[in-house]
């Protein structure tokens, strides 16, 4: 679901700065995941536990076995934002280096190595179509999506500019059970849970 303050229709950065102070308040109230798209606020109404967690932490644990010790694959906060561009977003697991992490303020993007999504059952279009924009706009250069409701997920890199902005040029899509390249690095699929009923 995305909604908008009705005060901030106004110019790109007062209308960003609003839906953050409309915001604050509600983040440790309301269940779910807040962020901010070009098109408003995305409020994501994940369960807490199983699959997407699981999927999250096995992706985390699985790419720390194999990255320098100098990064980690952190799936806590804090979110990542780029004010000019008026986005806010907070991966599942994004990479990064531990001193980039060492912050008081929201992760500069262009810190960020790699981000990571599973997809979410309550709102799939957040992970496939919205993060899939805005982290090319915003300069994350790699971008992973595991979606639990079909076992399947993809892998996009290469931004280059198109008349809609920037965008990943590159796609390479996986089956669970295949190994996949994130980054640098690659890890297994295997045993990654799916959504029930699926």
């Amino acid at each position: 679901m995305s909604i908008a303050p009705d005060n901030a229709r106004r110019d790109p950065h007062h209308r960003y700065r609003a839906m953050r102070e409309f915001l604050e308040p509600m983040d440790d109230t309301l269940p779910g995941k807040f962020e901010i798209t070009k098109e408003g606020i995305v409020h994501d109404m994940m369960s807490p536990g199983g699959p997407h967690e699981v999927t999250a932490a096995h992706i985390s644990r699985r790419l720390e076995k194999v990255m320098p010790d100098e990064l980690l694959a952190h799936n806590g906060t804090p979110d990542v934002e780029n004010e000019p561009e008026g986005i806010m977003r907070h991966p599942d697991v994004m990479v990064i280096a531990w001193t980039d992490l060492d912050t008081e303020a929201a992760i500069d993007p262009h810190d960020v190595i790699a981000a990571v999504e599973v997809v979410s059952r309550s709102n799939p279009d957040n992970d496939w179509v919205g993060k899939m924009r805005d982290y090319a706009l915003i300069g994350i250069p790699v971008y992973a999506i595991f979606d639990p409701r079909t076992g399947t997920g993809a892998v996009l890199t290469d931004i280059h500019p198109t008349p809609d902005g920037p965008r990943y040029a590159t796609r390479k899509d996986f089956v669970y059970g295949e190994d996949v390249t994130i980054a640098d690095w690659t890890i297994s699929t295997a045993n990654l849970p799916l959504y029930p009923n699926t």
